[in-house]
């Protein structure tokens, strides 16, 4: 799929076909002014729960709620015209049963316009992802490095290392035959990534993973340089705008306080300019 030559946002099935041609480009989305940036450049933007943590400062994804992720969603959605939307599910929106995932997918496509949904969980997710599929509901899984699961995974850690890997290529096996059309695999040895890519029939899109994943996605403002709390190894800065923002404020305050600005050009005289 060129995203030069893509007229209209691809769909699921889109996504899915693409599995092992031109690799799959994808970053989070949090704001309108972000998502008609990426508008047309990536094939689909994700409205992560990450926003909890990268616009308001929570400590992990877990406090973020329905209505956060709705308003967000509802933000990226008015800058796509070309670039499929994903929106996350919420910790607690989707555990309990599949009826109450549907609900709330359900309530999620409905108010945002997002095409399909993305929730964590491998094997014991996959009867949820069955439901939800067979109602008209396209789900994307994320299974490795479960955010949302922090607590019982003892933090932030590399998934799928030594006796974990034939768990991990379960959870993958098990969530393309429920009817995922795709799986976000994140924090996971290279190779193992990869057995995982060539094992299954649905894309692989890699956080911190392999480039042989079938796509890629990156946190937008941890590649951007603008959330500069914490880099994991994964992420590679392809700007400074963190950095170029400090400054530009640095600047505006000594002007302010030097009342070097505004100058003339930036004020309006008593009389209006004649014609």
């Amino acid at each position: 799929m060129s995203a030069t030559a893509r007229k209209t946002a691809p769909m699921p099935d889109d996504i899915r076909a693409i599995k092992g041609g031109t690799a799959i480009v994808s970053l989070t989305a949090y704001t309108t002014p972000m998502a008609r940036m990426m508008d047309g450049v990536c094939d689909f933007a994700l409205v992560g729960d990450s926003v909890g943590m990268v616009l308001h400062g929570m400590p992990s994804t877990l406090g973020v709620t329905m209505e956060m992720m709705i308003m967000h969603g509802q933000a990226v959605a008015r800058g796509l015209t070309k670039t499929m939307l994903v929106i996350d599910m919420p910790f607690g929106s989707y555990e309990e049963s599949p009826e109450q995932a549907f609900g709330n997918a359900a309530r999620l496509m409905r108010e945002t316009g997002a095409a399909a949904v993305k929730l964590e969980g491998g094997a014991h997710m996959a009867d949820t992802i069955a439901f939800l599929v067979k109602r008209g509901v396209p789900v994307m899984a994320h299974i490795g490095l479960t955010p949302q699961s922090i607590n019982t995974l003892g933090g932030y850690k590399v998934q799928g290392r030594d006796d974990q890997a034939e768990a991990l290529k379960v959870d993958a096996r098990a969530v393309t035959d429920a009817g995922a059309f795709s799986v976000v695999l994140e924090k996971v040895p290279a190779k193992l990534a990869d057995d995982i890519t060539a094992g299954i029939a649905i894309p692989t899109i890699g956080i911190g993973a392999s480039a042989g994943c079938d796509g890629q996605i990156l946190v937008v403002d941890d590649m951007l340089g603008l959330f500069t709390a914490f880099k994991p190894k994964f992420v590679k800065r392809y700007g400074t705008l963190g950095e170029d923002g400090k400054a530009a404020i640095r600047a505006y305050a000594d002007e302010v306080r030097a009342r070097s600005f505004p100058a003339p050009e930036h004020t309006f005289a008593d009389k209006a300019p004649a014609k």
